[in-house]
């Protein structure tokens, strides 16, 4: 099937095709028809496969055929709700190079900014809506959101949402919906409590499915190292430095666990940026850029900053940190071997991660691939973790400490053994 046989609006067409698009994929194939029948619809499909497309093109479609002859101020129709400003921008920047040839207006609201940009947008009019819970429900309470002409909702990356604690936020979004509406959910894994979830936004809904007995890239190939954790940070510079021509993306399971390894990087003159939430937008902005453009190879991310990560030929991703949600590794390496390019992700795993390593491989149906033995193995040693550091202790203080908690508890002692003998005494008064 190509886009062609889709019936697709002629706009629409000429952007798809601009983007070098001309079959579908496997959720986009099964997806859109459904789609433009109006129906709703819960997709499984993990990362990589298309989804922002099998959404947004049936989105576009209808809303530039049904905008003829319109006048006025625009009114919201779409809402796409995501869990990470990274990824709200990747939507927003598909919505906009798909609709390019149509008179829709996309815009893309998140937190860890100054609102007045997005409010300015706002009050000029959008049709299609691309947030974040936490803005979006504030905006919505300041009064500059109103869902009263929307015909569309999405939920993307649902699994994910929930992972980060997102569940009160996003029922509270779906209850200000109105009930008439076309209703789209995806994610890349369903536990019961996505099932709960989509029960709770879908209708009379159809299902799409992509392979979900294989949860993980098919074009991925995976492999495992066990290191002791002080000795990760050699076998990643010897890894980098082996391929010297390699975009790498680093994924570590805590901010200030990303920060470290770019200094020690940095200490093997091996240049790479971070992002997390703890940096600034811009900051955030400026390294996936150059990541994304080639001008720094290496990329050190928390998970939720990866989400919104999606760079074409990405070698080899890289778990520094086995994670401890099983999932996120399915999404983790959806980083690379995305559409028909192939890539790698290996893994570090030191004995406290072992576990994870075990619930992963349950998960994905399949054993990870051990890697041959190298250098920096996993051994026994006790500087195998990194203590935390601890605080110089002062004799003197921890002295007068000591002696004032004599003082206190002989003082307080004799007091109130004085006072239990005054009420032993006169309780005996009271009796005789």
């Amino acid at each position: 099937m190509t886009f062609k046989e889709l019936g697709l609006a002629e706009p629409i067409l000429k952007a798809v095709e601009k983007e070098g698009y001309t079959h579908p994929t496997p959720i986009q194939e099964k997806a859109i028809p459904i789609l433009l029948r109006g129906k709703d619809l819960l997709g499984v499909a993990q990362t990589g496969t298309g989804k922002t497309a099998a959404f947004g093109i049936p989105i576009l479609n209808y809303l530039h055929n049904s905008q003829n002859g319109q006048s006025g101020k625009r009114r919201i129709k779409a809402l796409v709700v995501t869990p990470t400003r990274e990824l709200a921008i990747q939507i927003g920047e598909s919505f906009t190079a798909y609709g390019r040839y149509t008179n829709l207006k996309t815009t893309v609201i998140f937190g860890g900014v100054k609102q007045g940009s997005q409010t300015r947008a706002l009050d000029r009019g959008v049709d299609i809506l691309v947030a974040t819970p936490g803005r979006l429900l504030d905006l919505m309470g300041q009064g500059y959101i109103s869902f009263r002409d929307l015909e569309f909702a999405v939920l993307d990356e649902a699994d994910q949402m929930l992972d980060m604690g997102f569940i009160h936020d996003i029922k509270k979004i779906i209850a200000k919906l109105p009930p008439k509406r076309q209703s789209l959910f995806f994610s890349a894994t369903m536990p019961k409590s996505i099932v709960d979830l989509s029960r709770k936004i879908l209708g009379d809904f159809e299902r799409v499915t992509i392979k979900p007995e294989q949860p993980t890239a098919e074009k991925v190939d995976q492999g495992v190292y066990f290191v002791s954790k002080i000795n990760k940070v050699k076998l990643l510079k010897h890894i980098v430095t082996e391929r010297p021509e390699a975009s790498v993306l680093v994924f570590s399971r805590t901010k200030h666990g990303a920060n470290k390894i770019v200094k020690k990087l940095a200490q093997g003159d091996i240049r790479s940026a971070a992002i997390h939430g703890n940096k600034s937008q811009a900051a955030r902005q400026k390294a996936l850029g150059a990541f994304k453009e080639g001008k720094l190879r290496i990329l050190i991310a928390t998970d939720i900053a990866a989400r919104g990560i999606d760079v074409e030929a990405l070698d080899l991703v890289i778990n520094y940190d086995l994670p401890n949600v099983p999932e996120t590794y399915v999404h983790r390496i959806g980083r690379t071997g995305r559409a028909d390019a192939s890539g790698m992700a290996l893994s570090f795993c030191d004995k406290e991660e072992r576990p994870y390593l075990k619930d992963i491989e349950k998960l994905i149906k399949q054993e990870v691939p051990r890697m041959p033995e190298h250098q920096f193995v996993d051994g026994d040693e006790e500087d195998a973790t990194e203590p935390e550091p601890r605080r110089k202790q002062n004799p003197d203080r921890n002295r007068s400490r000591n002696r004032t908690r004599s003082r206190s508890n002989y003082r307080g002692g004799t007091s109130r053994n004085r006072s239990r003998n005054r009420k032993d005494s006169n309780k005996s008064r009271g009796r005789n």
